[in-house]
């Protein structure tokens, strides 16, 4: 699968204050999902954020600068909720771009629930993390072994405008550098 633009939701999963200190890579992984939202932002593709158990975990970092609001979840899948799922189906994309933690818990599971339940997926390897690096090799392993696509935040942004031709080129280009 070709990710395009015009096709795509990009799903920030649990991007919160407090787990954000505990992920292992944490610099790329903050670094990354914000090249995403940008570049998102950029090309209207629409994001669908989400906030495991805030009251304890905290809100979403505010340096990602998301301005849509989360969905709260309690369940481990985002696909589990369904205010989430209304707001995905709300915008009638086909492919979900898959960013966030902990890469072998909530991205995992709604990755794993959003394929049985026909969607496409493309999880950003260098845009996911877990507390472990061992976690996050595994469950990056898992989802491709599941038929999801393991991307990278350039193999996106790319994909997304498909040419050096595209009008925002130097913009998605600088975003990378």
């Amino acid at each position: 699968m070709i990710l395009d633009a015009a096709h795509s939701c990009l799903l920030v999963v649990d991007m919160q204050e407090k787990l954000l200190k505990t992920m292992s890579a944490r610099q790329r992984l903050e670094d990354n999902c914000r090249r995403l939202v940008k570049g998102a932002g950029l090309l209207n593709v629409p994001i669908v954020p989400s906030e495991q158990y805030p009251k304890g975990l905290g809100l979403t970092a505010p340096e990602l600068a998301i301005a849509e609001s989360p969905v709260v979840k309690m369940t481990f899948s985002c696909a589990g909720v369904a205010d989430y799922m209304s707001r995905l189906i709300a915008h009638g994309r086909t492919q979900m771009v898959i960013t966030g933690i902990e890469a072998h818990v909530c991205v995992l599971q709604t990755a794993l629930d959003l394929k049985t339940a026909g969607y496409p997926c493309a999880v950003v390897s260098d845009a996911v993390s877990a507390r472990s690096a061992r976690n996050h090799r595994l469950a990056c392993a898992r989802m491709r072994d599941h038929g999801i696509d393991i991307v990278t935040t350039e193999m996106v942004l790319f994909e997304w405008i498909r040419t050096a031709e595209h009008p925002i080129f130097k913009e998605i280009s600088a975003l990378v550098k």
